[in-house]
């Protein structure tokens, strides 16, 4: 195992956890919240909601399979949730720096360091996770080399602009067609539509979608504070309010 750099994670509550630096070794702000996935990292990572947030996955080991293919089916990566990490940094209790698995095609901090996101093990994260469970989500900071930053609340910012698609964009042919509103869709609500002989049509999170024709619209799930999305609720009601009002309107979780 290469010799590892001193990292800190500070909460905002004042409690401090001591580790050592894995993937870009820099100093990050966010909201601190846990996955207790036992695997699924790559998804996990590259999942718009977690725009922002530091994440904390419970599961003990982490890093042993690496990091998969870019492969794409449908124009959609086979084995992510976006085209980019959106996680602002990685907290795991034992990190492997070595991996096996035939679709392997780089480690876990090697993807991390490409994408300049900082992780952390050698943390307690059995303590820290019950401290998120009894407290709720905490703003944090991972600090480097003493490197200080700002607390940040990722509830200030307009996330689903910073994460969503930014022009029409349309995937299958089938024979029913659904809009999907972009607040931060993820890969999988594409994959699952378009098993169901569907043509999507994914659209920006402010767009006008009264004009298009369509069988269905979905709203995807997203990060950060709906009270954000207001053109997102104009162009609902504008639509509910139209001749396409009788159509149900989902929201996903996928």
């Amino acid at each position: 195992m290469p010799e590892a750099k001193e990292i800190k994670l500070i909460l905002e509550d004042g409690t401090v956890f001591t580790g050592k630096s894995f993937g870009c070794h820099k100093s990050v702000a966010g909201e601190v919240v846990f996955n207790t996935a036992m695997t699924g990292y790559p998804e996990s990572l590259t999942d718009p909601s977690y725009k922002g947030q530091i994440l904390v996955s419970t599961y003990p080991l982490i890093g042993n399979y690496g990091v998969p293919s870019k492969e794409k089916e449908n124009g959609i990566p086979k084995f992510y949730e976006s085209d980019r990490i959106h996680v602002s940094g990685l907290i795991v209790s034992d990190y492997s720096f070595e991996f096996s698995h035939w679709n392997a095609e780089n480690s876990l901090s090697g993807w991390l360091k490409e994408n300049e996101v900082p992780g952390i093990f050698d943390v307690d994260t059995r303590e820290l996770t019950k401290l998120l469970r009894d407290k709720g989500p905490l703003l944090g900071k991972i600090v480097a080399d003493d490197q200080d930053v700002p607390f940040y609340n990722p509830d200030h910012d307009n996330l689903a602009a910073l994460v969503c698609t930014t022009e029409k964009e349309v995937y299958g042919n089938g024979r029913h067609k659904v809009v999907l509103v972009d607040t931060g869709a993820k890969y999988n609500i594409l994959r699952c539509l378009l098993k169901r002989d569907t043509t999507v049509v994914r659209v920006p999170w402010d767009y006008d979608f009264s004009q298009e024709e369509y069988d269905g619209v979905m709203l995807s799930n997203g990060p950060g504070n709906p009270e954000m999305y207001e053109a997102t609720i104009n162009n609902i009601q504008k639509a509910l309010k139209g001749d396409k009002r009788s159509l149900v309107f989902v929201w996903a979780t996928s």
